[in-house]
């Protein structure tokens, strides 16, 4: 029956997000208390889970841009060959169990899983595009929960949100005390792990004659730089769209970044 797996050869080529998508959280984050419609608890446990990826996933990306359930992580290199099989199951399948280790949950969570193949050139385009979702997403969410303290039904409240344009939701949260362009930055604009590098000095004494000490004066002394790569979690995002955010997305990708 080996021939019927007719997916098995289908491989993808880097560049590549591959964006993972919570599912079920509803029922199972349910007695943990998380505030509605933002938690930073939550939040720091996505962020968790997505360093522990970093860490431990065997894969390697270069940076993960997140808001709410939603992760998209940015690959130059892949695994398996670009076996689509592979990561589009590893990848939702290694998070999912992490962030259900980070939660301490008792009832299981479940994350979907796409591969978006991009060009160099379009990983700006696409962060705009999800940081646009966060931005969405963060208006309907006050407007959602602010609608059901004042009575609604969840039906009623879904209903009642497809027929307000956004300012009207501003307006709404506004008269109820929160002003949507002063609410944390985290939460309009998303947050970003991406590795940083740091350089760090080690000073060497003579090789051939180690038990002899070196002072910052000596002549004969050696500095050796040993160049690292160190986890950024990064909860002050600039928008994608301005000069800083471009600066920004292009140092994460420029060619030598990882060296």
């Amino acid at each position: 029956m080996k021939d019927r797996e007719i997916f098995s050869g289908l491989r993808v080529a880097p560049p590549i997000f591959v964006r993972v998508d919570g599912r079920g959280f509803g029922k199972a984050i349910s007695n943990l208390g998380f505030k509605k419609p933002y938690d930073e608890d939550f939040a720091a446990a996505m962020v968790d889970s997505t360093i522990v990826f970093f860490k431990q996933s065997g894969f390697d990306p270069i940076f993960a841009y997140l808001f709410s359930d939603e992760v998209s992580f940015y690959f130059t290199h892949l695994p398996f060959n670009g076996r689509v099989e592979k990561i589009d199951s590893i990848i939702p399948s290694f998070f999912a169990s992490t962030l259900t280790i980070r939660l301490e949950l008792s009832a299981p969570v479940s994350f979907d899983s796409r591969i978006i193949p991009v060009a160099p050139t379009q990983v700006a385009d696409y962060l705009k595009c999800r940081q646009d979702e966060a931005w969405n997403n963060h208006v309907i969410s006050y407007g959602y929960y602010t609608l059901l303290k004042h009575g609604f039904s969840p039906r009623d409240t879904v209903d009642k949100l497809n027929h307000m344009k956004h300012c009207d939701i501003h307006e709404l949260t506004f008269q109820n005390g929160v002003n949507l362009g002063e609410t944390p930055l985290w939460q309009r604009r998303g947050l970003m792990v991406y590795r940083s590098p740091l350089v760090e000095e080690l000073q060497v004494t003579d090789l051939e004659h180690p038990e002899i000490a070196v002072d910052d004066e000596s002549p004969t002394k050696n500095m050796h730089h040993r160049a690292h790569r160190a986890l950024v979690d990064d909860w002050g995002l600039p928008l994608f769209k301005t000069e800083e955010g471009r600066d920004l997305i292009e140092h994460l990708i420029e060619p030598d970044y990882s060296l």
